[in-house]
């Protein structure tokens, strides 16, 4: 089986998720999800302290080299055991989620398009965009709603890491991509286009 890898990146509350389900939702089986998000490291020898002022926005949070092993596995038709992040204690739990091998590989997240050797897996790779103050409300809505965030400690976040890494790593990394979706992810001609893409693909596989 020939795998399609298109890889989803832009900035925190831009609209990668919703791209991301809507292409799940449209094809099913036929599209698995891994998110990088998952593959923050953990820091368990750490208090909760520690770990909470931790910079989560820059590449070296992120445990790549397993990312990109599950990457070649699936690739390779071989499910993968995916690990569980907490975003409320800051750690990866004992848990894992197993992602099987499919048609349509979706690879999601914030700094998706930043790591060269993650880009090369990839087929076709999009850029998700939205104003700095629409995305910035709804990563505020979502900490606080979803993750148990106060709104204090949200804005020190955003001040401290967010915005700062946005500008040095996400923003940069838009010249990777294949094709831009302006306007967040429910673009309906940008979604067209890619859904095409993927059709041509599962026809011709």
């Amino acid at each position: 089986m020939e795998t399609l890898v298109i890889g989803i990146a832009g900035g925190t509350g831009s609209g990668k998720t919703t791209l991301t389900r809507s292409l799940k939702e449209r094809f099913g089986d036929d599209i698995s999800v891994i998110n990088y998000d998952s593959y923050y490291k953990s820091y368990d020898t750490l208090s909760f302290e520690e770990r909470r002022k931790l910079n989560f926005d820059q590449p070296d949070a992120f445990d790549t080299p397993l990312m990109a092993e599950h990457l070649r596995s699936l690739i390779g038709g071989r499910p993968v055991a995916c690990p569980v992040y907490s975003f409320t204690e800051y750690i990866r739990t004992k848990d894992t989620v197993t992602i099987q091998p499919a048609k349509v590989l979706l690879a999601e997240g914030l700094l998706i398009l930043q790591n060269p050797e993650l880009r090369k897996m990839m087929d076709i790779k999009i850029f998700v965009d939205a104003d700095a103050d629409v995305r910035l409300l709804r990563r505020i809505l979502r900490d606080v709603k979803k993750r148990g965030r106060t709104l204090d400690s949200v804005a020190a976040q955003y001040l401290a890491t967010v915005k700062p890494m946005h500008d040095e790593y996400v923003e940069p990394s838009r010249r990777y991509a294949d094709i831009v979706v302006p306007g967040g992810g429910r673009n309906p001609v940008a979604l067209g286009l890619i859904i095409g893409r993927i059709q041509e693909h599962l026809k011709s596989s």
